[in-house]
């Protein structure tokens, strides 16, 4: 874990900037994204392995995240990574927040939750196991669906999660094409469930 005290204050960050979320519950919103460093899930078609090494990025200070995000105009911000449970996130969120700023993550949820967040986006992967306690608390449950045993793997979650959870599946980018189709009849006759798509692909745009 990347969560002491220093750690708080300064993290790892691979990339930040101004966009349109792409995924999930949010989809289409103006966000400003923070790809904190490191990832010890390892998904095989992550798209973003570069992100895995936090001693491979630069740190910025809370208070630059957060000013970066202030002169952008950005409503809502948006914690990813690699994996960014894998830092506390105490400091960041609360001084966000302080700016009037709505603090969001995406997290695989395979670490224990830090941090004051408006939504919780739980996106398990079958590679490490979730964390109950981060289940219970997810505002919405992202399955990303590379195999059509995939969807299996979402009900799994899907019975671990707080009845008021959004529940959304998503292609994986490579095999769009192949499951795209398979996802709309499965939503069809479950409709508890509901489509994400990587839109910020389609936009072409971060």
């Amino acid at each position: 874990m990347l969560n002491s005290v220093d750690a708080a204050l300064n993290l790892s960050v691979m990339e930040h900037f101004y966009t349109i979320q792409g995924e999930g519950y949010y989809q289409g919103a103006a966000a400003y994204f923070v790809r904190l460093g490191g990832c010890d899930v390892g998904c095989t078609w992550c798209d973003v392995k570069e992100s895995w090494d936090a001693a491979a990025h630069p740190t910025m200070s809370v208070e630059a995240i957060v000013e970066a995000v202030v002169q952008a105009g950005a409503p809502l911000c948006v914690i990813t990574g690699g994996e960014p449970l894998l830092h506390n996130l105490d400091a960041l969120t609360t001084a966000l927040q302080q700016k009037n700023i709505k603090t969001n993550i995406e997290t695989s949820g395979t670490h224990p939750l830090s941090g004051n967040w408006n939504w919780i986006c739980l996106s398990p992967k079958r590679f490490k196991p979730c964390l109950p306690q981060v289940c219970a608390q997810a505002n919405e449950l992202k399955i990303v669906v590379y195999h059509k045993n995939d969807f299996r793997f979402a009900e799994e979650y899907a019975a671990q999660v707080g009845p008021q959870c959004r529940l959304f599946l998503q292609p994986e980018w490579s095999q769009r094409d192949a499951m795209t189709p398979l996802i709309i009849d499965y939503v069809k006759q479950h409709p508890q469930w509901q489509i994400s798509l990587q839109l910020h692909k389609y936009l072409n745009v971060p």
